[in-house]
């Protein structure tokens, strides 16, 4: 199956039948998500697997009741740094230095440079700069997703300070963006299974440049 015929396959499923993904098709999403492309290769962000019923039905409690969040068989929930920091920076690249076999002073010059740009901004701006790295591989996910037919409902409908408590990630230096429930649609019980795929026209959605 092509991304196109597995993006035109999948929606975002309301009523999941509650059977379990297997490991291997998880770890496969996980993966996906892993190896998409971020903003100087610094990866601000950490995926949350949950499968625990009890942590679950608290979820879907700071989630306005969806129900797909405890019918999934594993919940996702994607989070993006607080903040950029010398110290995080620093890391990331002496991590890939190491990896890639090259000295420090290699990528001395960019480090300095990105320290000096990501600390003049505010905390906030960090964030939610930080958090479109996060939904980069939130798209890379669920397009994987859809290429082993595994259902998955992208979901921003959530408390985000109550989910950052639920799960302790302020002590972890991060905040939640995403949720990514993974499973099965009910074929008989979701209103929306056999509903036409509808997306703005490709003459209207596309723009040539002159």
């Amino acid at each position: 199956m092509s991304l196109i015929e597995a993006l035109n396959w999948r929606y975002a499923t309301k009523k999941m039948n509650g059977e379990q993904v297997a490991q291997e098709k998880v770890d496969q999403i996980l993966a996906a998500a892993r190896l998409a492309p971020t903003s100087s290769g610094l990866q601000p962000f950490k995926i949350i697997v949950v499968t625990n019923p009890e942590l679950k039905e608290k979820i879907k409690a700071v989630a306005y009741n969806q129900q797909q969040i405890t019918d999934a068989s594993h919940v996702l929930v994607f989070a993006a740094w607080d903040n950029y920091t010398e110290e995080r920076i620093r890391s990331v690249f002496a991590y890939t230095n190491g990896e890639r076999g090259v000295p420090e002073s290699a990528t001395a010059d960019y480090v300095n440079t990105l320290i000096g740009m990501y600390t003049n901004r505010t905390t906030e701006e960090n964030f939610h700069h930080a958090a479109k790295q996060a939904y980069i591989a939130f798209g890379v996910a669920l397009a994987e997703a859809a290429l082993l037919k595994v259902d998955a409902t992208p979901m921003e409908g959530f408390e985000s300070a109550k989910l950052d408590d639920l799960l302790g990630l302020k002590d972890l230096g991060l905040r939640s963006t995403t949720i990514l429930p993974l499973g099965y649609r009910d074929e008989a019980g979701d209103w929306l299974v056999n509903l036409k795929k509808v997306r703005t026209p490709l003459n209207e959605f596309i723009i040539e440049s002159k």
